[in-house]
């Protein structure tokens, strides 16, 4: 399953040189991953409630092209892979008209309490969410 976020560059997203800043991107994707898990019926304060968190844990970005001030942008995020320890999320930032990719990115998340302490194995729940996500793509 693909969730797409749509996201309009701001003055403020991007940097001396008129280009978006490295780090909106970052942000864009964070963003992008949230909503999936909110599609996925399950915001990160229930989650949270629930005693877990989801702190990324590694980001393989590769800078394709700069998005520039008012291109509207796609945040496009799927589950790669999932395991019980680490999920594996694979994001897209591309042009909404053109459809010219800006980032691509693999960004591996994890599950910890809320205290900080990693579980050795993905809550149930977790699990469930993740599963449900591939069987909707062979649907």
């Amino acid at each position: 399953m693909k969730h797409c976020l749509e996201q309009k560059v701001y003055y403020s997203d991007t940097d001396a040189y008129a280009v978006t800043w490295h780090g909106a991107y970052l942000r864009w994707m964070e963003a992008g991953r949230i909503e999936f898990c909110e599609k996925m019926g399950h915001t990160l304060v229930e989650l949270q409630e629930q005693d877990i968190v989801l702190p990324v844990s590694s980001i393989n970005i590769k800078y394709k092209a700069p998005a520039k001030l008012n291109d509207t942008v796609i945040v496009e995020t799927e589950v790669k892979n999932f395991t019980p320890l680490y999920v594996t999320f694979e994001q897209k930032i591309i042009n909404k008209n053109t459809k010219k990719l800006y980032v691509e990115a693999t960004v591996n998340v994890v599950a910890v309490n809320n205290e900080g302490k990693l579980y050795r194995r993905m809550p149930r729940i977790l699990l469930d969410i993740f599963k449900q996500t591939q069987e909707s793509e062979s649907l």
